[in-house]
């Protein structure tokens, strides 16, 4: 979980450096390299949205896309950190960042369902379901140790002479 969420965050940091590398560029010829470049046909849906996108944006714009692409890294690779040394606050925000999600996905899928939503939907619930789990099941364990007697310390039954 620790690697994927640290990739998710190196990704959209290289983005918000490309985007500040964009700002003084003319955008729009910077959007046709990108779609070029991944071989995608802009006359397909999404290189056309993004496309049309780059011609609407202005610098203000890309600073501030730039300043959000680096506060989402900043939370995704302090959770990294977090659950990859094993620290207890980095799940509890794994679950709460994850789950912020679920219902925005599914508020989508409520438009429009396509197999990238439905994998999305299905991946996010299933990581928020495994550190919950795992979370849980550190809690009971946590709780059943405090209710166990341990060695050395006498229980009801020894101190009334019975066993």
């Amino acid at each position: 979980m620790a690697v994927f969420e640290a990739v998710k965050g190196i990704l959209v940091l290289l983005v918000g450096f490309r985007l500040l590398g964009a700002v003084h560029d003319d955008l729009q010829t910077v959007a046709e390299q990108m779609v070029r470049t991944l071989h995608l046909n802009a006359a397909n849906r999404y290189p056309r949205v993004f496309l049309e996108a780059a011609e609407r944006y202005s610098d203000v714009r890309l600073w501030m896309l730039a300043v959000l692409a680096l506060a989402y890294a900043t939370v995704r690779l302090a959770e990294a950190y977090g659950l990859w040394f094993g620290r207890g606050w980095a799940e509890w925000f794994a679950v709460g960042s994850g789950g912020i999600y679920i219902p925005a996905e599914i508020y989508s899928m409520s438009h429009h369902v396509t197999w990238i939503k439905v994998g999305a939907l299905v991946l996010n619930v299933a990581v928020v379901a495994y550190i919950g789990g795992a979370l849980w099941r550190r809690r009971r364990d946590l709780h059943m140790k405090r209710l166990t007697p341990s060695e050395g310390t006498p229980t009801a039954t020894d101190r009334n002479g019975q066993s």
